[in-house]
């Protein structure tokens, strides 16, 4: 993990300049598109604030990209405040976000469950409500990994976050009212559920070393997007056992049944090469098609990573013909083209 000397192994100038000047050079390609809105880490979209149309605001931690500012775009968020690698961003940066965004018609806080972010989320929330913006949340908590079923508020939120940007994003490009927003994507995130596995570390660059170790041979089943503990450690087994067992435990958890169509999503950490992720898709589709389960689409790629973290996970989303309209309707972000 790091070169001859003790150097890590990364491009970095100055570590704790680290997440100003990604945002700088995010801004520099892509001035066009994305604009800072009274704070360096509140980023919107250049027309923000798009008047008579609910305003879409997320955030979170750095080191995830796409996640959360390539969520930022047409048809998808309208604003995101960034906060410190796998740290919230404070309050005042989200309460920028929410002026920014904020077009007459009430925002959507739309994040990830996390404890940091929800404590700074709320307040800032309370924070617009005194200025008169109307916020309402919802946290993605699709992580199966993390909390058993009959406690579902506190699982985590990871990729299948994707889902919830994309259906809450063209339900407020249409016109939707803050309610109707808020009612499809609830609904979407009933149906959504997400597991991972990770195969090696990522290094925080403030940190300067491997945030955990999985030993040559060895995988973390159920490892979160900052490192949290899994369901257990296990001899790395075959790509079709892994996929297999992920989608297995997902199909159990909703419980996805026979006759259900679903959405796909295989996911990327951050170092695990596009024909691997090909590999687990290919064995996740012959086990939804054998319990009877109708594949809409598939998603293939990087949507929410962990900076250099190996490993992927699985997302199904249950579909009915208005969640399939709206993952259907366009979209554009400079960080996730041809979504």
């Amino acid at each position: 993990m790091k070169a001859e000397g003790g150097h890590v192994q990364k491009f970095l100038n100055r570590a704790d300049d680290f997440v100003d000047e990604v945002l700088d050079g995010i801004l520099a390609a892509h001035s066009d598109e994305l604009k800072v809105a009274g704070h360096p880490r509140a980023i919107v979209t250049a027309r923000a604030p798009i008047g008579n149309k609910v305003g879409i605001a997320t955030g979170g931690g750095s080191g995830h990209l796409p996640l959360f500012l390539g969520y930022v775009g047409s048809g998808l968020a309208d604003g995101c405040a960034i906060g410190n690698v796998f740290s919230s961003p404070s309050s005042e940066v989200m309460l920028e976000v929410t002026r920014a965004v904020s077009g007459g018609q009430g925002v959507l806080y739309l994040y990830g469950n996390y404890g940091g972010d929800c404590l700074n989320f709320d307040l800032a929330a309370e924070m617009a409500a005194d200025e008169g913006i109307h916020v309402q949340t919802i946290r993605a908590s699709d992580d199966i990994a993390s909390a058993p079923p009959e406690e579902i508020h506190r699982r985590r939120g990871i990729a299948g976050i994707w889902f919830l940007y994309k259906i809450a994003g063209a339900r407020a490009a249409e016109g939707g009212s803050l309610d109707q927003v808020v009612k499809v994507t609830t609904k979407a995130a009933a149906g959504l559920r997400s597991m991972g596995v990770a195969l090696g570390p990522c290094i925080i660059p403030a940190a300067g070393r491997p945030t955990f170790e999985v030993p040559p041979g060895y995988m973390e089943v159920g490892m979160g997007i900052h490192g949290e503990p899994g369901v257990r450690r296990d001899v790395l087994a075959s790509a079709d056992d892994i996929a297999a067992e992920l989608t297995d435990r997902l199909i159990k958890d909703l419980p996805f049944k026979r006759g259900n169509r679903v959405a796909v999503l295989v996911n990327g950490l951050g170092a695990t090469p596009m024909e691997e992720l090909y590999l687990l898709y290919r064995e996740a589709r012959r086990r939804l098609v054998a319990a009877g389960i109708d594949i809409y689409r598939g998603w293939v790629g990087e949507y929410a990573t962990s900076l250099e973290m190996a490993g992927a996970s699985i997302s199904l989303l249950r579909v009915d013909r208005e969640l399939v309209r709206l993952l259907e309707a366009d979209a554009q972000a400079p960080l996730l083209r041809h979504v």
